[in-house]
């Protein structure tokens, strides 16, 4: 089939200067100190992740150009960005709109926002012995939301480089029941949208594609699962459905490691199960790996007690990963997902332990994995 449309999620919080970030964990707090203090916490586990490119600030142009030129020559197509913005404002910006929308090349790749509308829980560290504190509620108001939307039109959607698979702005929702309990009601939601896609027209940036990420397992605290998948999204109006990972969909059988290639065998018959089973269009996904253990406290015990506290990813070497990505792309190769669209996770989730940043053990060979898959 070819022409495959290639997204992995980023997730921008190894940033410096972050207003919230410094008033929760202190000056200069990036996510790179979990990192860089993560230790192994069983036989044969490895961490700490070590970036080859060292713990870059992406709010820095050039440090962004470098990340945009590798993606690019690796075959991706885009950069879905988690994007926050709560009751009062955004969070996590910077990574976007210092680092990538002032990179000299960001013409050479897409981007677009998954709104991450779930709570910001204190997870970073998490403790073993007391439930996360919500530090910012997911939930909004019509007013912040349609705060957040104006400031999408104008930042991000007029864009040239803003990501569109089908003609359409990409625009994806993690939590879609959040979405609903904010406004009140399915009606309420479904003119919210309508405004929203109608403001974007007016303003030139052309009709919108909303996507709903979807899930069938609970991993952060607070996270509800949608019953009811299609009259849900249908009532709403959407156009196309997603995944995150795969563990919001299969649990990891063994702990404190499960074999990602087993894992593997069953995640990827999800492809053709979900797109049965949804009346949109689905959009598989990729996992490079799972390992949450950097964002618990390094001193606890780690058992299986609920995340981040998890089960880890064993064995997510490159060329296992690449066996993932040869899955996609024969379902993909069915013809019958249109565009041919398919998420990674991710570019950076370098504390849930699934990333394509080069790293000191296997260098490139995640983006040497993709590039052999779909060519540059």
């Amino acid at each position: 089939m070819g022409n495959y449309q290639a997204a992995a999620y980023y997730f921008p919080n190894y940033h410096r200067g972050d207003p919230r970030n410094e008033k929760w964990h202190g000056r200069g707090w990036t996510e790179w100190e979990l990192v860089k203090r993560a230790e192994p916490r069983f036989a044969g586990h490895r961490q700490p992740r070590v970036p080859l490119w060292g713990y870059e600030d992406e709010s820095q142009p050039a440090v962004m150009a470098r990340k945009i030129d590798a993606a690019a020559d690796a075959g991706l197509t885009a950069f879905i960005f988690d994007w926050n913005w709560y009751e009062d404002g955004p969070y996590l910006e910077r990574g976007l709109e210092k680092g990538f929308l002032e990179a000299p090349n960001n013409a050479r790749l897409k981007f677009a926002l998954m709104w991450a509308n779930h709570d910001w829980i204190d997870i970073h560290p998490a403790t073993r012995n007391s439930p996360p504190k919500v530090l910012a509620p997911g939930v909004v108001t019509r007013k912040a939301f349609f705060e957040a939307g104006d400031h999408m039109i104008r930042k991000y959607l007029r864009h040239p480089s803003y990501w569109k698979p089908n003609g359409r702005a990409y625009l994806s929702f993690y939590m879609i029941a959040g979405l609903v309990t904010g406004f009140g009601s399915l009606k309420d939601t479904r003119q919210a949208l309508e405004e929203l896609r109608l403001r974007a027209r007016r303003a030139g940036c052309g009709e919108l594609h909303l996507n709903a990420v979807v899930w069938g397992e609970q991993i952060l605290p607070g996270e509800k699962k949608v019953e009811d998948v299609n009259g849900l999204l249908q009532d709403l109006g959407f156009d196309s459905i997603s995944s995150y990972v795969w563990v919001h969909h299969r649990s990891m059988k063994k702990f404190p490691a499960t074999s990602y290639a087993a894992y593997r065998e069953e995640c990827v018959k999800d492809f053709r199960l979900f797109r049965d089973r949804y009346r949109l269009p689905y959009f598989p996904n990729v996992t490079m790996g799972w390992d949450s253990s950097p964002r618990t406290v390094q001193s606890d015990a780690f058992d299986n007690i609920g995340y981040p506290f998890t089960p880890t990813l064993d064995g997510n070497t490159p060329s296992e990963f690449e066996l993932s990505l040869r899955a996609v792309k024969e379902f993909l190769d069915e013809g019958k997902t249109l565009p041919p669209v398919f998420t990674i996770n991710a570019w950076n989730e370098w504390t849930e332990g699934s990333y394509l940043e080069p790293d000191t053990v296997h260098g490139t060979g995640y983006l040497d994995a993709i590039r052999r898959v779909l060519g540059p």
